[in-house]
């Protein structure tokens, strides 16, 4: 195998290489299968997102979870594993840092993820205050589709870093009755049971899943229970529907962010101040219930109504204070799809709306929990500060895709967005309210060509737009409540404004199938004006200052490959699955900063897995990620090592389907590597404590079995 440094040269190397192969031998563009599995009814809805993305003129993902569900899937790190453009690390406990394109570089990892549009089975799920991480639970999905940047534009997602859409089991996919139990090291337990059937036109899905672990880090224990449920009704062939409810509550203790010295070495030692305080993130339980109904008009036209209602408080004791929080929020969606022929030519047209907004009663409650500094003197339960937190989003869309000549697509587009935050202080007297309404749009342009079946070219011109979270106007204020206003003094008095981030990209790429394998690869280039970028002001500092930048530039490659290396007549088969992303963002001629790289992730990103099926059901998988330096700071004073990984797994998918289990192996060499950044401004070149560790070494097993 080549060096962690070649692997991504051979990859993009590969990836450039398949057109050409393509077009000389005419192979035909296959089926994704997983290998040791037979199809089946389950296979129906994979296939039918890969061909629907497969209509997208840019980089998209289709994530059949059946793989990664070969091995342990504890957080969506597990889950969008081996995607690229997409980078996925855990933060500790449920809280992963995803980002797509550079999307929400450097906001805190966990509960309030930006730039990313998140969606359960096709309805809202991030709001105006972002996207809570609670309802993420993976056991409960039969696949997830990610359309990276502006190709999420038919969903109703502007955001820099496109959508993510979580898909969940149905009655028509899922086993009668499924059990499932997973265990390893560091106290880590996962249970689930779950059933699904179709009974005439109604059909249903449930799930109960809970877990615990106490954490590779010393105090990250966690534990979450939840359920799911959806139920579907087919009234005659022109009109269906389906309720969805998710209940889960979550209750994780917070190490807080620590040295690179001591994660080198002591890399389970949580920050002293965390320890002492005994911080903890409890969501007392989430709750999201939606309905999705769609009209059939005619072969050629249908109408899709959508309804959401999410409640997600939390109670969080991160540093010396206690906040209490209530969110609620509920949205709506409106899709008109339509085909037509223009000129002779086909003509796909939708037009749709998508409302979010908070209710009124959001808010939160600040209570000193540890006396010290300016609460000094006020004794645990003290009443702090009252804030509200306000918000919406709406977004109109119309889009056409015109079949201009053969297998050559032209997609147009325009959204109309409006975005409202607000923010006020309410407890004690002098505090200040801040209001904000936005108009902007959104145009879009792509050309998609089918070159042969199994090769296919794209670009896209695109604009995307994205609002600041509403509780980020009273964090980043600089005015604060003066002496003498007794346990709120020098908490922020007077929200502030911020403008929205808007950026425009350019992309070309393509995908298909060659000698080499399955491919697809992706080169964006995108000019962000007013990029939201967070910052903690020192090492100390628990929430950070969200504030808008001065130009940056995003841009990247993003690379897969899926080659069978070997296949014998008996069905046995060795493959690699390769991912490789590319990401350089920088300021443009900042006035302190200049073209410093922007800190919080890396530029190089590789995961690769060489795997070998016995046709009896066996299988046996080495893996390795590699990934390059991270600056920590603005300034780039300093920076988190560079490191690789490696595991293996080991297992057996029985042929008839109904029993599995497998043997998860990670961070074979226990190397010591920070797995999350979160900067600061300017370091001066000293170790401050910013990053999160990664997992040691560590097994885990897993069985499942499925009554059918």
């Amino acid at each position: 195998m080549p060096s962690p440094k070649s692997l991504p040269v051979a990859l993009l190397g590969m990836a450039l290489a398949c057109p050409a192969m393509a077009a000389a031998e005419g192979l035909e563009l296959g089926q994704v299968l997983i290998q040791g599995e037979q199809q089946s009814g389950e296979d129906q809805s994979i296939t039918e997102a890969e061909t629907r993305l497969a209509e997208v003129p840019g980089a998209t993902n289709v994530v059949d979870l059946r793989r990664p569900l070969q091995g342990r899937v504890a957080s969506n790190q597990d889950v969008l594993a081996y995607q690229p453009g997409v980078y996925a690390q855990s933060a500790g406990n449920e809280g992963v840092k995803i980002s797509i394109r550079g999307s929400g570089i450097n906001r805190a990892p966990g509960a309030h993820a930006s730039g990313l549009y998140a969606m359960l089975d096709g309805l809202p799920l991030t709001g105006p205050g972002g996207t809570p991480y609670e309802l993420l639970e993976p056991l409960w999905l039969d696949h997830v589709e990610v359309l990276r940047g502006a190709n999420g534009f038919d969903r109703g997602a502007l955001a820099l870093g496109g959508a993510i859409d979580y898909v969940s089991h149905t009655g028509y996919d899922a086993p009668k009755l499924q059990v499932r139990y997973a265990t390893g090291s560091h106290g880590y337990q996962q249970r689930q049971v779950s059933s699904g059937q179709v009974l005439g036109d109604l059909d249903y899905y449930v799930a109960l899943t809970d877990a615990r672990a106490d954490g590779y880090q010393d105090h990250t224990a966690s534990e979450s229970q939840g359920l799911i449920a959806n139920v579907g009704y087919r009234f005659n062939p022109n009109l269906e529907t389906r309720f969805y409810l998710r209940y889960r509550e979550t209750d994780n203790d917070l190490a807080g962010r620590v040295t690179k010295h001591s994660i080198e070495h002591n890399p389970r030692a949580a920050n002293p101040a965390y320890v002492s305080r005994d911080d903890s993130r409890k969501q007392p339980g989430s709750t999201f219930f939606g309905n999705k109904t769609t009209y059939y008009i005619d072969d050629d036209s249908s109408l899709q109504t959508g309804l959401v209602y999410h409640d997600y408080p939390m109670d969080l004791r991160e540093g010396p204070n206690r906040l209490k929080v209530a969110y609620s929020d509920v949205s709506g969606t409106f899709d008109y799809k339509r085909r037509d022929s223009l000129w002779g030519m086909e003509s796909r047209s939708t037009l749709g709306l998508r409302v979010t907004k908070h209710l009124p009663n959001d808010g939160a409650s600040e209570l000193v929990r540890i006396p010290g500094g300016n609460t000094a003197g006020y004794a645990p339960g003290t009443h702090m500060r009252n804030f509200t937190y306000q918000g919406s989003d709406t977004v109109l869309h119309v889009g056409n895709d015109l079949e201009l000549a053969d297998d050559l697509w032209l997609t147009t587009g325009l959204a109309a967005i409006y975005t409202r935050r607000e923010s006020a202080v309410t407890y004690p007297e002098g505090g200040g309210k801040t209001s904000m309404g936005d108009w902007d749009y959104a145009p879009r342009l792509g050309l998609r060509y089918q070159v042969t079946p199994d090769l296919q070219v794209f670009g896209n011109l695109s604009r995307s737009v994205e609002g600041p979270h509403p509780w980020s106007l009273i964090y980043s204020a600089d005015q604060r409540f003066p002496a003498g206003s007794g346990a709120a003094t020098g908490t922020q008095r007077d929200p502030i404004k911020l403008q929205n981030q808007t950026a425009t990209t350019l992309e070309l790429g393509g995908r298909g199938d060659s000698a080499f394998g399955q491919w697809s690869l992706a080169w964006y280039y995108a000019q962000v004006r007013h990029e939201l970028l967070s910052v903690l002001p020192d090492a100390n500092a628990v929430t950070p200052y969200e504030l808008n930048a001065s130009p940056t530039v995003h841009q990247g490659v993003e690379a897969s490959l899926q080659s069978t290396l070997w296949s014998a007549d008996n069905g046995d088969q060795l493959s690699l699955r390769q991912s490789y992303t590319f990401s350089d963002f920088h300021y443009r001629d900042d006035e302190r900063f200049g073209d410093n790289r922007l800190p919080g992730l890396p530029m190089h990103y590789y995961q690769g897995e060489l795997r070998y099926d016995w046709r009896q059901g066996f299988f046996a998988a080495l893996n390795t990620q590699w990934v390059s330096k991270t600056a920590v700071d603005y300034a780039n004073s300093y920076y988190a090592d560079p490191y690789a990984t490696f595991g293996a797994t080991l297992g057996y998918n029985a042929p008839k389907d109904d029993w599995q289990t497998w043997l998860d192996l990670r961070n074979l060499t226990n190397k010591h590597y920070a797995a999350t950044v979160t900067p600061g401004y300017d370091d001066k070149g000293l170790d401050a404590a910013r990053s999160t560790p990664g997992e040691g070494m560590a097994m885990y097993f897993g069985v499942s079995w499925s009554l059918r």
